[in-house]
């Protein structure tokens, strides 16, 4: 199934169950990013099951999306021509490949009320899944179903969720120098425009064969926790979430970390998490812990984020 979808990267392949008893309606994404690949197998799996009967949907609607960028799973890279999750938003004038896949997601994904989006990352750490703002009323990123999403996070079987993106995505861009825009808009922040909510699940490193696993867990604990389906319910995570704070850029080549940072990493007042060029120590300045390390980032790329203990709710 996936290398015939990935064979013809100018279609999207989608497959959807609607029940005649009313209910939600969920779409899970796999492969946004053509390298993190865990997640579109895992949907293919769910697709097996649902249509060899051994899954049936009980109620409301269930879209499966196992590869959403057709091309980048093609060459086995994160991106295509652009980073998918990025500047997320229909365009009347496509400009590139991205754009063009945009055009047909983003009405499919405004069909529904939530959104599971399966991702997977490139350092050791353990899977998470990551929720947007609180409840606000704000010009950036209006949001009133807050608790609806959080509930969903902490039934996909990760035992860390992280909460926050955009606000701290948009500090990264005033520390470049750039004014926030639609480049911190992907397919979470535009479910969430469009008046539903949605999760990120990061199953594991990309190539790990358990996160093929964990991602069958989280589709598994999505079903069972909107009553779509008679699935294994994986366990609830009940601990409270981080809450991103701080975003750290690389400034310099020789900027390093000093040493093997792994997501979810405990940091203290006056921890040495790194050393810019110069020989200037980079220093946690509360307790939390480390997120999304990249040793390997690029100049003016975020190199790590720092978040604290947030919600319990």
């Amino acid at each position: 199934m996936l290398a015939r979808a990935a064979a013809q990267p100018e279609v999207l392949q989608w497959h959807t169950w609607a029940s005649l008893n009313p209910g939600p309606a969920l779409v899970v994404l796999g492969a946004v990013h053509g390298n993190e690949r865990s997640g579109a197998i895992a949907i293919a799996r769910a697709i097996d099951d649902f249509q060899h009967g051994r899954l049936v949907l009980q109620r409301g609607r269930l879209t499966l999306v196992p590869i959403a960028s057709p091309l980048a799973f093609r060459q086995n890279t994160r991106e295509g021509e652009r980073n998918l999750n990025r500047r997320f938003v229909p365009r009347d004038d496509p400009q590139d490949y991205e754009d063009r896949i945009t055009r047909q997601l983003a009405p499919l994904l405004a069909a529904h009320d939530a959104l599971l989006d399966l991702h997977s990352f490139h350092t050791p750490g353990d899977p998470f899944a990551m929720v947007g703002p609180r409840n606000n009323a704000g010009p950036r990123e209006p949001f009133a179903r807050a608790a609806e999403e959080m509930a969903l996070a902490r039934a996909l079987g990760a035992q860390q969720v992280v909460e926050g993106w955009l606000d701290i995505y948009d500090r990264a861009a005033r520390a470049r120098g750039e004014t926030p825009d639609d480049e911190g808009i992907g397919t979470n922040e535009y479910m969430r425009s469009q008046g539903g909510y949605a999760v990120t699940l990061e199953s594991g490193l990309h190539d790990d064969p358990e996160a093929v696993e964990v991602a069958e867990r989280a589709i598994y604990g999505a079903l069972a926790h909107l009553g779509l389906a008679d699935v294994p319910v994986p366990p609830r995570f009940s601990g409270k979430a981080a809450r991103l704070k701080e975003v750290v850029l690389r400034e310099a080549p020789g900027d390093r970390l000093l040493q093997d940072w792994h997501s979810f990493d405990r940091v203290e007042p006056g921890d040495v998490i790194a050393e810019r060029a110069d020989g200037t120590p980079v220093v946690a300045q509360q307790a939390g812990c480390v997120l999304f390390p990249h040793p390997d980032a690029d100049v003016g790329q975020e190199w790590f984020y720092l978040a604290e203990p947030g919600s319990a709710d």
